[in-house]
């Protein structure tokens, strides 16, 4: 095996072409970026040729996930290590997008870099994962739960908070820790950059990343529930902030294709859900109650928080604290109403308004009278298929930096 030592300063950044797991001993090594990637654990051969990049203590592994190229201003990966390595330092993984917003998330986030090195850098091991592609945050952050990581940050919009939040889970279980001796579980935290920051609003959050920072300094920690949506098959998917069927589903699935726009996209989005939409009658059972019938529904929502599409407030008396969802329905809306009544969706005052109804539930199961198929389910902002669907609060599931 070839070795190349380097010598970096402890708060020195490593820019390394191809994912790299950072062992317990003082040498990192990573696959020749011309080779297929490899995950090396325990330091076993697998047969390809390598070169060791630098000699760092560590308190503990730390996983940083491999890349594929990127924009040309970003390197794949790399690793920020600040101060001397001790027991009590903490290891966090930013998890981040940098092609969302149309690519301003990862130019936020290379000028954030300077600050978040010298507020954490003498505290924490820090880890950056840059994400290639859909559901690669939720394979990084189920490999840094596994490894020991302290947090799990989502550097992004909702969509990227969503699959780092399903990396929490596995199998319909919370991921653990390899080492069932460890002292606290890995915590969820969030810093907002991105087209939406739907969920940083129900907490009161200014879409501030230096603010977001400081909080990850001190570390607080606070449990919330997080929805589990389940269907006929497949397996169990989660949301922290709104699911939602119908119009509003149509109207996200559609504006996922105009996020270059920024928020005018969910207006876009909406216009074009209308064009071929009809009222449908469902049926619901909440708290595995009797069915109820609902005529001529345009949308759902199943809140978990309250804002969704960009800032508009559906679900208002929502929150993940809460024991249990807020679930409010719209039935037989036409196209002026929305105009009509779309501040009132903005600012959280459309309870009182007549065809809008409310209610709490634990559970809900949705389907159609009369199965169409037709009917889009999504949650945060992310297309999961069609009905019938159940969404459950899952409690207390996640420690989150707040």
């Amino acid at each position: 095996m070839k070795l190349m030592p380097v010598m970096p300063k402890a708060t020195e950044m490593l820019t390394i072409p191809v994912g790299v797991l950072v062992f317990p001993a003082e040498i990192l090594i990573f696959p020749d970026q011309n080779s297929e990637r490899r995950q090396l654990r325990g330091g076993g051969s697998c047969g390809l040729e390598f070169w060791a990049v630098a000699i760092v203590p560590m308190a503990k592994p730390s996983f940083i996930g491999a890349e594929q190229p990127l924009a040309p201003d970003l390197a794949p990966d790399r690793t920020i290590l600040g101060g001397s390595a001790t027991s009590r330092r903490r290891d966090l993984v930013f998890v981040v997008n940098p092609r969302g917003a149309n690519g301003r998330t990862g130019k936020e986030w290379k000028k954030l870099l300077p600050f978040l090195r010298s507020r954490l850098g003498s505290e924490c091991n820090i880890c950056e994962s840059l994400t290639s592609g859909p559901c690669h945050a939720i394979d990084i952050t189920r490999e840094a739960i596994r490894e020991g990581a302290d947090a799990v940050i989502a550097v992004g919009g909702d969509g990227t908070l969503h699959e780092v939040v399903n990396g929490f889970f596995w199998g319909g279980k919370p991921v653990s820790n390899h080492d069932p001796k460890a002292a606290r579980a890995t915590a969820l935290g969030l810093i907002p950059l991105g087209t939406g920051s739907d969920f940083a609003r129900t907490l009161g959050w200014k879409n501030d990343p230096r603010d977001a920072i400081e909080r990850i300094a001190l570390g607080v920690r606070s449990h919330i529930h997080v929805g589990v949506i389940s269907g006929e098959n497949g397996e169990p998917h989660y949301f922290i902030n709104v699911a939602d069927l119908h119009l509003s589903a149509k109207a996200g699935y559609y504006a996922s294709r105009y996020k270059k726009f920024g928020n005018l996209c969910y207006v876009i989005g909406a216009l074009q859900a209308f064009f071929s939409h009809h009222n449908r009658d469902m049926r619901i059972k909440v708290d595995d109650g009797d069915w109820e019938v609902y005529s001529k529904v345009t949308a759902l929502c199943i809140g978990n928080a309250k804002y969704f599409g960009g800032g508009m407030k559906i679900t208002p008396n929502a929150h993940p604290s809460s024991n249990n969802f807020e679930v409010v329905i719209l039935q037989d809306f036409k196209w002026y109403d929305f105009i009509l009544k779309l501040h009132k969706l903005y600012n959280g005052t459309h309870l009182s308004v007549k065809n809008v109804s409310s209610r709490r539930a634990c559970s809900i199961e949705v389907g159609e009278i009369v199965s169409s198929g037709s009917i889009f389910v999504q949650s945060d902002g992310e297309h999961l298929g069609f009905l019938p669907r159940k969404f459950s609060i899952f409690p207390g599931s996640i420690e989150m930096i707040c």
